[in-house]
């Protein structure tokens, strides 16, 4: 008789720890090259019940689109309903049809294409990325930065500034038409070189077919919506970089930057960068894509136009006189226009719509805005754009105050809404305390690049969970506590890394109680197994009872045998 557990009672700190040692050595396999252990490796993985328990979670918990629905209907799952997710995926299922969504592009007219798999499908998808990633994290390049753990748009910048901060460089910005929809499915499968049940797993699910406005056959591309199309469409695009950096020399070398489907090639020569756009296009031809021509430009950094955008930022370089600096110029990232532009458009709607709203519900909108963007762009100079947002936005609420008090005069409305006469200067406050944040509050504080060839597989957590301490999108508060609690999970008592999902813990379980000494950072799954608990009764479990791994299984999810294998 198999012992009775719960989904919030499942030992999710010795599960996590099983899953990424097992991960380790299937990164450090892949980085002594010794292919026959990677998929022996990947097929034991795939197979342990901690697999996919991890999976079911990171789909139905950890994700943040888990309440979108496939072509089933089905949203969300409850704990008894995770658990036979997770022994159902002892057998991957036959994938099942993908539901397609539009939705709009950021300040473009256009729309992005994306297809929802069924519930069953994403946790499988999961599944195998915890297999294949580790492998192809110790193979692709380190000017690699779209969709890999430990790495952001931020690195990616900074790696900008470090090849252009010595001397100016033509630019190719090249740009993949329709990088995901396109890629061919055969060269695809031929470049993962997966064991064969994994590669027949991808191939279901690349040839599943999408429902909009009827069936329609998938001939080509992956996907986006997926859990697994990030991963497979960086592989697909492995070797690109090599391939560019061949084509230099020396004394000009040429580098590039990508991001996904984005990427700046830099060079000292615009000879260097006319060869290298045809190279690319002649590379990207052999798995079905080709450049955007609209899209694809090239540019300087210093001489005429120049700079350019990425990822959201400008980058360009200004001429300067000698005692300023050294190389007669100086590089500044800003954010780029466009950038701005989007912002207040977004502010000026916040405000247009809360027109009947009270002071502090306008406030608490406007200011989860205000954060989210300046924390994006705390990292590059950008106090003159800052200060700017504010100016706006101080026009904005001002008419937003006019229009609810016609009859006052500019003067009681300003005392009203700023608490100028109060002597706390131009602040936008309400009644209760809540206050507006201004964007040049924000203090700049300069990314630290992640180091070429760092992986979260490679098993050194203090780096990463030291590095997540100074992650430019890690609000202040989170920050001040993470350094107190030594970058460690309060619960658990794991670093924390850089994709894990974090929840700030009111020990006394009063929200209103914001002081240091009552909140803690946990991981998101150990704090809803923090708050179950408190309200569901103890099962009495031994913490080495193996009978709900399910039966035949060891310690890490394996059968004896293929421990026996790997041992």
């Amino acid at each position: 008789m198999q012992t009775r557990y719960e989904w919030s009672q499942l030992p999710w700190k010795k599960i996590q720890v099983k899953v990424v040692k097992l991960q380790r050595r299937i990164y450090r396999a892949s980085q002594q090259g010794n292919v026959k252990l990677v998929h022996r490796l990947q097929r034991l993985l795939i197979k342990s019940w901690y697999g996919r328990l991890l999976a079911v979670r990171r789909v139905t918990q950890d994700n943040q689109g888990k309440r979108t629905a496939g072509v089933d209907g089905t949203k969300n799952l409850l704990p008894p309903q995770r658990l036979h997710l997770a022994q159902q995926l002892s057998q991957i299922p036959q994938p099942r049809p993908l539901r397609r969504i539009w939705i709009p592009k950021p300040g473009k007219s256009e729309k992005r294409p994306l297809s929802i798999p069924v519930m069953a499908d994403r946790a499988a998808q999961a599944l195998v990325k915890l297999a294949l990633e580790p492998e192809w994290e110790a193979k692709f390049e380190p000017n690699l930065y779209g969709f890999r753990p430990g790495r952001s748009c931020h690195d990616a910048i900074a790696a900008i500034f470090n090849i252009i901060r010595q001397r100016p460089k033509y630019v190719l910005e090249g740009d993949i038409r329709g990088c995901f929809d396109n890629i061919s499915h055969q060269a695809l499968l031929e470049k993962i070189q997966a064991p064969p049940s994994i590669r027949r797993i991808l191939h279901g699910w690349l040839k599943s077919g999408v429902f909009d406005n009827g069936f329609q056959a998938t001939e080509r591309g992956t996907p986006q919506g997926g859990v697994a199309s990030p991963l497979l469409t960086l592989i697909a695009l492995y070797g690109l970089e090599t391939l560019i950096q061949s084509l230099g020399t020396k004394q000009h070398p040429i580098h590039a930057v990508f991001y996904a489907d984005d990427f700046v090639v830099f060079a000292n020569r615009l000879s260097d960068i006319n060869r290298a756009k045809t190279a690319v296009a002649d590379w990207l031809e052999g798995i079905g894509l080709q450049l955007h021509p609209e899209k694809t430009k090239i540019s300087h950094t210093l001489d005429g136009k120049a700079g350019f955008d990425f990822l959201g930022f400008t980058v360009r370089q200004y001429p300067v006189g000698k005692y300023a600096s050294k190389h007669g110029f100086k590089t500044l990232i800003k954010p780029s226009q466009q950038s701005q532009c989007r912002h207040l458009t977004q502010l000026k709607q916040i405000v247009s719509t809360h027109g009947a709203a009270t002071q502090a519900g306008l406030i608490v909108h406007l200011n989860s805005v205000i954060t989210g963007w300046c924390q994006y762009y705390a990292t590059v100079v950008s106090k003159e754009a800052f200060a700017s947002m504010d100016y706006h936005l101080f026009g904005q609420l001002l008419r937003w105050a006019k229009h609810r008090h016609p009859k006052l005069s500019t003067h009681l409305i300003v005392s009203r809404y700023w608490r100028v006469n109060q002597g706390d200067g131009w602040v936008f406050q309400a009644n209760d305390g809540s206050k507006l944040r201004r964007h040049n509050e924000t203090p700049i504080r300069r990314h630290i690049k992640v180091q070429a060839n760092r992986s979260p597989y490679d098993g050194d957590w203090a780096y990463w969970g030291t590095r997540l301490r100074h992650y430019p999108q890690l609000p202040p508060l989170r920050a001040i506590l993470l350094k107190q609690q030594g970058g460690k999970c309060a619960d658990c008592g794991l670093y924390f890394c850089s994709d894990d999902l974090i929840e700030v813990h009111h020990q006394d379980g009063n929200h209103g109680n914001q002081s240091l000494e009552n909140l803690t950072l946990l991981h998101r799954h150990c704090h809803d197994q923090v708050h179950a608990a408190a309200t569901l009764p103890a099962t009495g479990i031994p913490d080495n009872e193996p009978s709900w791994r399910g039966a035949g299984c060891t310690e890490t999810g394996k059968s004896g045998s293929e421990a026996k294998q790997v041992g």
